[in-house]
């Protein structure tokens, strides 16, 4: 039994609303925005805006296929009782999205959820079950979705089909009875048979097609069967009274003595009470017989009662399975995902999630493979928990959380037999997508972010229906789909990125990783830069607002070190008031972007006046903030010239004059000759010391002893880098009676001639020393430039291959473009990942818009309305045929508001809109002709369509006036 199309979508409002995985998917949007906020992750920020686009855009897209869909059930009955009933659904249009359809069986008041299925376009096959004879009614239940299964939309129901249940046979029933229906011989009496013309029936379900009477067929359209019969003889006579038990066991009986008797090709006649069927043979007798058994005494409401299904969530409720396929697309897409962490996490853990996948791979090609067991995943889990642990100390910072991460998602494609499985699987793909930001905000992490979360976008759309075979072409199409919807959620991402307000500061403070990555800590010891001298890592680079300073100027403060006590120099804590600070010279504004670090060290000229909001200068002139750089920031900065400490504390002064007792007695020997000097002639006489003293300056100095080590360096080895001359030279000032510290940090930068500002990497890490001079206050003495002056004057690789040289080494031709590629790396640091609040509050001034974050909001939402125009336009044209004859014909039939009929001619459906619109039969015959034309006339279509256009024109006239 068949039933037409479901009622226009154009008669009713259409709503979308998300559904399970659309919920989660949203929840993941809120719960990465919340990470980003928290982080500063500005690279974070446009994925999970980049995902939010998507999560529009499929609303729109369930939206259209819901619009433009058409659905034809057809129930293939009657059957048996106990004999699955097959339903098929047909449907057209709804390109772009997915059919998801509910049966609901219904018999008397009792209801059934029975079977459900997807299918993108075409035929879905389901069955549901009969228990009980009499009739059946079907109700179906339809949803549009889109292809990542977010939203969902109810369409109207079609109408229910009404099968009828024949009873089942009686297994082992007894011959049927002999006695028989009289009769009287030829001519007596006529009942059915195969020897004269008798008249014509209409055509009934199981009429042989040799009965069908084709030439009344081909003349009226009606299907006719000729009836015969033959002199009346005797039929075994059937009776209700014949059969004990209740009523379905007699339907039963009487339903085995009917096949009986069919198969034998005996005449019979079946007497019921209030109902007789006349001797007879053949399938409309059987048939005849059939139905009346099934429509007589219908069973009671508690006998057909199925048993109680589990609600949808029950634990006894059987998930739909996860295919085969779905599976390896969705392992393929985490693949790629969890590939960057072999660079970063421990080697074990990475051999233990790629043979986790392997087995997920193989599971998901051999049936005969069965997931793993519930407590082994859950001991590895904790096995694995546990060596994170040790191996990082912690299973919250940056490092041990995300390696932790990528462990639990490798557990659970493990264990993954349902669709469900997957949408977890891609959820937490997308959200390990997102933590790698924490490592890097570069262009190519970008570009590896959006690649995995399409790859697993188009793994989350084969969780509806039947997943493709994993081949070039399907991947190459399904990928292509994904890179359309992106590229429509671009403009909404770009919208959202720069007019959403960024907050000023972190919801919660958490570690975001587990060690320091420069090396440049809070003491220093001979040797402490040796191995920080070798690593190329960029640490900060230097955009000035104004002319770049020499290279003698270019020293970056950090820590400034006190405390010494004969190995190593740390710094000093404790209430010191601020010494003073006289300017000499004009300001120097200058923006700094800090590399991961995980100290609070903001790497300023000397000296810094002006630091962003929220850090502080110490009491040593050192920019500080309280929020270790544990990600890429960018902050400005002002340094000026200055005279500091003229005026200072004098506890303070004492303090860096002592030395450990029993220490160095030659270096203290030594400085105790120049302590009659004045001060500053003591400084020139250490340096004078050091500059003819046979001293060398490099990166492989030999080990020095822990006891007398300022003795074993100067009277001794006479060789070591910046941290060897730093802390003599500051046991000598001491020595001589002059206050002095240690000051870490960097020296010189490399000039990107491509942007005009400085690199300074790890390897310019350096040490000097600051000597107080009454009347001038802390003065800073670099003894290495005393010992190498290109390291000053040219860079340190220039300072170990030719110490005295006054400029660094030429530049190769590797060298200029790795600085050009570095030049690209800070435009976009600039432009994209230091995108904060304050740059975003300095774009609006420029533009011209004042007002905070409230004017943010007012501007943000008509922005979001013309970005997505585009997108709107795509999903309009998308659902519209391809062939311009067809693309008419299908605005037509929206213009009228009623779709055509699977099968239905275009001049059919012109008729028959006419019989409903009076008004338009001209125009819809016309537009009928004109499409015909153009469609099937040989010769150029051009004219045909041109009055096809005008047809439906006429027919959107017509249909405006006749609404006003």
């Amino acid at each position: 039994m068949t039933r037409p199309d479901r009622p226009p979508a154009g008669t009713v409002t259409l709503r979308a609303w998300p559904t399970g995985f659309g919920a989660a998917f949203l929840g993941l949007i809120v719960l990465t925005l919340i990470g980003c906020v928290n982080y500063a992750l500005s690279l974070g920020y446009g994925l999970t805006f980049l995902l939010g686009g998507v999560w529009v855009l499929a609303a729109g897209q369930a939206l259209r296929a819901a619009r433009d869909l058409t659905v034809r059930v057809q129930a293939r009955g009657p059957v048996r009782a106990g004999t699955p009933l097959p339903v098929q659904v047909q449907a057209r249009g709804g390109r772009g999205g997915v059919l998801r359809v509910a049966l609901g069986v219904v018999s008397g008041s009792v209801t059934l959820e029975d079977a459900a299925g997807t299918l993108d376009a075409g035929t879905l096959d389901l069955t549901v079950p009969t228990a009980a004879r009499g009739p059946l009614e079907v109700r179906v239940t339809l949803r549009a979705l889109d292809r990542l299964g977010l939203w969902q939309v109810r369409l109207p129901d079609p109408d229910p089909v009404t099968v009828l249940i024949h009873p089942r046979a009686e297994e082992g029933a007894p011959p049927p009875p002999t006695r028989s229906v009289p009769g009287s011989g030829e001519g007596a009496g006529r009942a059915p048979g195969d020897e004269e013309f008798a008249g014509l029936r209409p055509y009934q379900t199981g009429d042989s097609p040799r009965q069908v009477s084709w030439r009344h067929v081909a003349r009226t359209g009606q299907l006719l069967t000729r009836e015969t019969d033959a002199a009346q003889g005797s039929a075994r006579r059937l009776d209700w009274q014949d059969t004990p038990g209740d009523p379905e066991v007699r339907a039963a009986r009487l339903t085995a003595w009917v096949d009986a008797l069919h198969a034998h090709a005996d005449s019979y006649a079946l007497h019921l009470p209030g109902e007789v069927i006349g001797p007879g043979s053949g399938e409309p007798q059987r048939q005849a017989a059939l139905n009346a058994l099934a429509l007589h005494d219908p069973p009671t409401l508690a006998s057909l009662a199925p048993p109680a299904r589990p609600a949808r969530n029950h634990p006894g409720t059987r998930p739909a399975p996860l295919p085969g396929e779905a599976l390896t697309w969705t392992l393929l897409a985490l693949a790629v995902t969890l590939a960057p962490g072999v660079l970063r996490q421990p080697w074990w853990l990475s051999l233990l999630i790629a043979a986790l996948l392997g087995h997920s791979l193989l599971r998901a090609r051999r049936d005969a493979i069965r997931p793993l067991p519930t407590w082994l995943l859950a001991l590895l889990a904790v096995a694995g928990g546990a060596a994170l642990n040790a191996t990082y100390g912690t299973l919250l910072g940056r490092d041990a959380g995300t390696a932790f991460l990528a462990m639990l998602a490798a557990l659970k494609t493990a264990e993954s037999h349902a669709r469900r499985d997957q949408a977890v699987l891609t959820l937490l793909g997308l959200f390990v997508t997102s933590t790698a930001f924490f490592f890097s905000q570069g262009p190519l992490t970008a570009l590896y972010a959006v690649l995995s979360a399409a790859l697993l976008l188009t793994a989350a759309t084969t969780r509806l229906g039947t997943p493709p075979p994993l081949t070039r072409a399907s991947l190459t199409g399904r990928l292509g789909r994904t890179v359309r919807v992106l590229t429509l959620s671009a403009p909404l991402t770009l919208v959202l990125f720069v007019l959403v307000p960024r907050p000023d500061g972190p919801l919660w403070q958490l570690p975001v990783q587990g060690q320091n990555l420069t090396g440049l800590g809070s003491e220093v010891s001979a040797g402490s830069f040796t191995n920080l001298a070798q690593n190329p890592a960029v640490a900060f680079r230097a955009d000035f607002r104004g002319a770049v300073p020499p290279p003698a100027e270019r020293y970056w403060r950090g820590p400034v070190l006190e405390a010494f006590d004969g190995l190593k120099w740390q710094q000093v804590r404790g209430n010191v008031p601020t010494p003073s600070v006289e300017a000499t010279g004009a300001p120097l504004t200058y923006d700094l972007t800090l590399e991961p670090s995980g100290t609070p060290w903001l790497l300023a000229l000397e000296t810094v006046v002006r630091v962003p909001q929220g850090a502080f200068i110490t009491s040593g002139v050192q920019a500080f903030t309280p929020r270790p750089v544990a990600t890429r920031r960018r902050v400005t900065l002002v340094s000026q010239p200055a005279r500091v400490g003229r005026q200072e504390n004098g506890d303070r002064l004492r303090f860096d004059t002592l030395l450990p007792q029993g220490q160095n007695p030659r270096t203290l020997a030594l400085a105790q000759q120049w302590a009659g000097l004045p001060p500053a002639r003591r400084v020139q006489a250490a340096l004078d010391h050091l500059r003819s003293g046979g001293f060398t300056y490099t990166l492989n100095p030999p080990l020095l002893p822990e006891e007398n080590r300022t003795d074993a360096f100067l009277f001794g080895s006479r060789q070591g880098f910046c941290e060897h001359y730093a802390s003599a030279f500051a046991v000598l000032m001491r020595a001589a009676g002059l206050s002095a510290r240690v000051i870490t940090g960097y020296l010189g930068g490399e000039l990107n001639p491509d942007g005009n500002y400085l690199i300074v990497r790890q390897q310019d890490a350096h040490a000097w020393t600051e000597v107080w001079l009454p009347g001038q206050g802390w003065v800073r003495v670099d003894p290495t430039a005393v010992i190498a002056p290109a390291r000053v004057n040219a860079d340190l690789r220039t300072a170990l291959t030719q110490p005295a040289a006054s400029a660094a080494l030429p530049r190769t031709g590797l060298d200029r473009l790795r600085l050009r590629l570095d030049a690209w790396q800070n435009r976009w640091n600039a432009v994209v990942v230091e995108y904060d609040g304050e740059q975003q509050t300095a774009l609006l001034t420029r533009l011209g818009v004042t007002g905070g974050a409230q004017a943010l909001w007012w501007l943000l939402l008509p922005a979001l309305a013309v970005t997505l125009l585009p997108a709107y336009a795509w999903t309009r044209r998308g659902a519209r045929p391809a062939d311009p004859a067809q693309r008419l014909w299908h605005d037509l039939t929206r213009t009228v508001g009623a779709p055509q009929h699977p099968g239905e001619t275009p001049g059919t459906y012109a008729q028959r809109q006419a019989g409903i619109h009076p008004h338009l039969s001209d125009a819809l015959r016309g537009a009928a002709h004109a499409y015909q034309q153009a469609r099937y006339a040989p010769g150029p279509p051009d004219a045909a369509l041109r009055d096809l256009r005008a047809a439906v024109r006429q027919v959107r006239s017509l249909r405006h006036r006749a609404r006003r």
